[in-house]
């Protein structure tokens, strides 16, 4: 097989592997403004766009205010992995609960548990912005165990440690949850002035 379509069959599997990863848009790390959020780490976040953290399987948080870039860095890094090999799924706290309830009703949970484990790197955005049920805090609880020293995880929060309890509903499931987050974890700091708001404020004038 010539170079070329061993690049040509590369290519075609790395855009396979991003679709799959269901990703809202594509962003990369090239278009995201470091300068506006200097509270974020940008050489870390450069060295886990080598993916390394993925083969250790340790997990990723991304913790600051809303407007900050958060979703913006998940997907980049996701797109990263995806560029990388590795299989990369992109979804919400509040939609995977969904999905979990409703595959719980059609009693087909052990086949979704396992399609999520096949992801290499899972990407759960804004954790805490919708307050979950008792019985969605706690099927997604179970994706967090089932992932914890088996595969990496990202998660994007809008809340303090503190607070998640708001989100989780239990002071036990959030300790233990916690507890398994943070084990092997790089934590990146993004708080700073929203961008959404700086842009809005910028096109007012």
């Amino acid at each position: 097989m010539s170079e070329l379509e061993l690049l040509d069959r590369e290519r075609r599997a790395t855009e396979r592997r991003i679709r799959q990863a269901k990703f809202e848009v594509v962003k990369s790390l090239d278009t995201f403004d470091f300068p506006a959020i200097p509270s974020l780490n940008k050489a870390l976040v450069l060295d886990l766009a080598r993916c390394e953290f993925i083969e250790r399987k340790e997990n990723i948080l991304a913790l600051g205010n809303s407007g900050t870039g958060k979703t913006h860095i998940a997907l980049a890094l996701g797109l990263a992995a995806c560029q990388k090999g590795f299989r990369v799924r992109f979804t919400t706290a509040a939609s995977l609960a969904h999905e979990l309830i409703e595959a719980k009703d059609e009693r087909r949970l052990m086949r979704f548990q396992k399609m999520l484990s096949s992801f290499e790197l899972l990407i759960i955005d804004e954790l805490g912005f919708v307050p979950l049920s008792k019985t969605g805090a706690e099927l997604l609880f179970e994706v967090f165990s089932r992932r914890y020293e088996r595969s990496a995880t990202l998660v994007t929060s809008n809340l303090p440690f503190n607070e998640w309890t708001e989100a989780f509903g239990s002071e036990r499931l959030t300790g233990a949850l916690l507890d398994r987050l943070t084990h092997h974890v790089h934590i990146l700091e993004m708080n700073g002035e929203s961008y959404r708001l700086k842009d809005a404020g910028r096109n007012a004038r």
